[in-house]
């Protein structure tokens, strides 16, 4: 006994370095191009360019008044709150209603259906959707409207709608079945019954749509080409490398970076326990879902 305790000392003890060492290593990649923007935000535009040192020589505070004023922040700050708490809603009402759906009910075509979304996940055709999007919105007349680019930013969520639909399918049938006895519909008990219990998961989702909207640059800037006031956030903070001269200004478009990381920053702190929780949750029913169906 202990000649094996001896053994797999050496073992376990190499085994929590490497762990360590992985760890660290992904920690740097993840957190140096912030720290790179960051630093880079506080340097003159020559310094930038020419490279050298990694902190500044001289902190250049003020390339953050004028990121904040030549990007007129208030007013594109507000297109992306707009934009990214409508899509994050309207995502997270259609995800939980599909989800619900494609875990509870059979209908003709369901499997075709989940095929179509599952490969949603793994084809990609880039850009080139973007135009078939557009040129309906503006056959419909939305292709100007703010109601035109939340309803592009809303589509493709597949990924999420699997997600709900796998959280639903560890939720008890019997809770379904007891509500249908004592006359709930269809709608009543997704309403009174299934959705409470997927907060967790929706809380998720809308992290998830949230991130992905705020960051969002090519559908944004393709869909607010013929209307620039509907511009968000991250496209007007791209421009700022251009705004004065034709020479690039990266300190100040790296200063407008640094801004606009806040917010997002924020709402991971105010969200960071609610989508621990959900993640958590949706792994638990999983278990317990494949514990159910095994023999």
């Amino acid at each position: 006994m202990e000649t094996n305790v001896r053994a797999k000392g050496p073992k376990a003890f190499i085994a929590k370095i490497c762990a360590v060492l992985f760890l660290l290593i992904m920690i740097v990649f993840t957190l140096y191009p912030i720290v790179y923007t960051v630093l880079g935000s506080l340097k003159t535009n020559a310094e930038l360019t020419a490279g050298g040192s990694f902190l500044p020589k001289s902190w250049q505070f003020q390339n953050y008044y004028q990121a904040f004023i030549q990007a007129d922040f208030v007013k594109y700050t507000g297109n992306s709150v707009i934009l990214a708490v409508s899509t994050t809603l309207l995502a997270v009402i259609t995800c939980a209603l599909a989800g619900f759906i494609f875990a509870r009910r059979d209908f003709t075509g369901k499997k075709l259906l989940l095929g179509l979304y599952t490969s949603m996940m793994f084809i990609s055709l880039g850009s080139v959707t973007l135009y078939p999007i557009y040129q309906f919105l503006h056959d419909v007349g939305l292709s100007k409207s703010m109601i035109g680019l939340i309803l592009a930013l809303t589509g493709g969520q597949a990924m999420n709608v699997l997600l709900v639909m796998g959280f639903v399918k560890g939720i008890p049938k019997e809770l379904d079945e007891a509500a249908t006895i004592d006359g709930c519909s269809l709608f009543g008990t997704f309403v009174r019954i299934i959705l409470p219990l997927m907060k967790p998961i929706l809380a998720v989702v809308a992290l998830f749509v949230f991130r992905n909207t705020w960051n969002d640059y090519i559908t944004t800037l393709i869909m607010t080409i013929t209307n620039p006031k509907l511009q968000t956030l991250t496209v007007a903070v791209v421009q700022l490398k251009y705004s004065v001269n034709a020479a690039a200004e990266w300190h100040i478009m790296l200063a407008g970076a640094s801004i606009a990381i806040i917010p997002i920053l924020i709402v991971y702190l105010l969200c960071n326990k609610q989508f621990i929780a959900g993640l958590t949750a949706g792994a638990v029913k999983g278990c317990q879902a494949t514990g159910r169906a095994s023999p």
